[in-house]
C-alpha cells in the first residue's frame, strides 16, 4: 500500500449518485444550516472580514454564523466591537483547529452545520449547492471545491496534483458531483446530529500551528463508521467552491515537503486511530491513478516540447511521495516506541 496520504475526495470511475441532479439545482434548501467559521490571528483580519462578507452575501443567507476564535480574547473582543450580528464564541479548550471548531458547533442550533476557514470567500450560490445533497436522508454531509487563491505568482516546478498542500482541490479529484470517503473543513457541510453522535472532531487530533494532521478524514471516516440513523455518504460538489487565499509563503519547497512529510505521518496515525488498514485505501488509489499518470504526462510533455517546467514537476512529484514515505516511517516507528501518537518538531 502507498504510504501518500492526500487524496481525501477520491471517487470511483462509473460511480454515479442520486443526489448529482439536486446538487444542480440553485433552488433555496429546505435544510437550515449554521455557518462556522474558525479564526485564531490577528494578523489575518482582513481575510476573515472577506470571509464573513461572502458569507452574508448569499442569496440563501446562513440562519447564523458562528466565529469560534483560538484562545485569543483580543481578537475576540475586536470583531463584537466591528462585526454586528455574528455568534462569537471563544475555544477556552484544547487548542487548534479542532478544539476551535468543536467550540462553534456546541453553539450552533441549526439541523447542518457548514464548517469554512477564516481565508475563503464563498462563490455565487455556493451554500444552496452545498446543502442540495443533504436533501437526500442516505447522506449526511458534503463538501465542495476549493480553489487555490494565490496571492504571489504560483511556483512554475508546483504540480497540481498537489495542490492538497495547500488546502486547495487538486488535479484528478471529481469534475461533478460524486459520492467520496472524505471531505475538508475548509468547505463541508455535516448533518449537526451525526457530528455529535461521534464526538466532534478529535481535539488532540488536527491542526495546531504548523503541526497538521488529517481530521477532516477522521471525522468523516468515524461518522460513515457509526452511521447511527443509516445516513453515511459523504458528497463531493464541485459546483460549491469557494476561492482560497495562498500567501507567497507557501510557494516553496520547503513548505511544499514539510506539508508532504505531515500528510504521510498522519495518515499513518489515522490508520492507526480508526483501527482500520482500508483507511487509506484512497490514498492507494490517488498514487496508481493520479501521480503515475501525472508522471508519465510531465515526461512526455517534456521530451515533445523540449521544455524543462514539466521535468521539474515530475521531480516535485517524486519528491513529495518520498517526503510523504519519510512521515509514514517516521509515524510507524513511533508507534513501536510509544502507543501514543507524537507530532513532529517543525523547521
Amino acid at each position: 500500500m502507498s504510504t501518500l496520504v492526500p487524496g481525501r475526495k477520491w471517487a470511483a470511475p462509473g460511480t454515479a449518485i442520486a443526489t448529482t441532479d439536486l446538487a444542480a439545482r440553485d433552488a433555496p434548501s429546505a435544510l437550515e444550516a449554521a455557518v462556522v467559521i474558525c479564526c485564531y490571528d490577528e494578523e489575518r483580519w482582513d481575510s476573515l472580514l472577506r470571509t464573513i462578507a461572502s458569507v452574508r452575501s448569499q442569496a440563501h443567507a446562513p440562519a447564523e454564523i458562528v466565529v469560534a476564535v483560538d484562545h485569543n480574547p483580543s481578537l475576540a473582543t475586536r470583531l463584537g466591537r466591528f462585526v454586528p450580528g455574528l455568534r462569537i464564541v471563544e475555544n477556552t479548550g484544547a487548542r487548534g483547529a479542532s478544539g476551535t471548531r468543536n467550540a462553534g458547533a456546541r453553539h450552533a442550533t441549526t439541523p447542518v452545520l457548514v464548517f469554512l476557514d477564516d481565508d475563503v470567500c464563498v462563490g455565487e450560490r455556493w451554500l444552496d449547492r452545498l446543502l442540495a445533497p443533504l436533501q437526500d436522508p442516505g447522506v449526511v454531509g458534503a463538501g465542495g471545491r476549493i480553489d487555490p487563491n494565490w496571492l504571489g505568482p504560483p511556483p512554475a516546478w508546483w504540480p497540481p496534483e498537489f495542490n492538497w498542500v495547500v488546502g486547495a482541490t487538486y488535479a484528478g479529484q471529481p469534475t461533478t458531483t460524486a459520492p467520496v470517503r472524505n471531505v475538508w473543513t475548509g468547505n463541508m457541510a455535516v448533518r449537526r446530529q451525526a457530528f455529535e453522535a461521534v464526538g466532534g472532531f478529535r481535539s488532540d487530533f488536527g491542526k495546531v500551528g504548523r503541526i497538521s494532521r488529517p481530521e477532516d478524514t477522521d471525522l468523516c471516516l468515524r461518522i460513515s463508521q457509526a452511521s447511527l440513523d443509516g445516513s453515511r455518504q459523504w458528497v463531493f460538489v464541485p459546483g460549491a467552491s469557494v476561492s482560497h487565499e495562498i500567501s507567497i509563503e507557501r510557494a516553496h519547497l520547503r513548505y511544499f515537503l514539510w506539508r508532504c512529510y505531515l500528510e504521510g505521518r498522519g495518515k499513518v496515525e489515522l490508520a492507526r486511530l480508526n483501527g482500520r488498514a482500508d483507511s487509506l485505501s484512497d490514498e492507494s488509489t490517488y498514487v496508481r491513478r493520479v501521480l503515475v499518470r501525472a508522471l508519465r504526462s510531465y515526461v512526455a510533455e517534456a521530451v515533445r516540447r523540449r521544455r524543462t517546467t514539466p521535468l521539474r514537476r515530475a521531480a516535485a512529484v517524486v519528491a513529495g511521495l518520498v517526503a510523504s514515505g519519510a512521515g509514514a516511517a517516521t509515524a510507524m516507528a513511533a508507534m513501536v516506541r510509544s502507543p501514543t501518537p507524537m507530532g513532529p518538531t517543525p523547521p
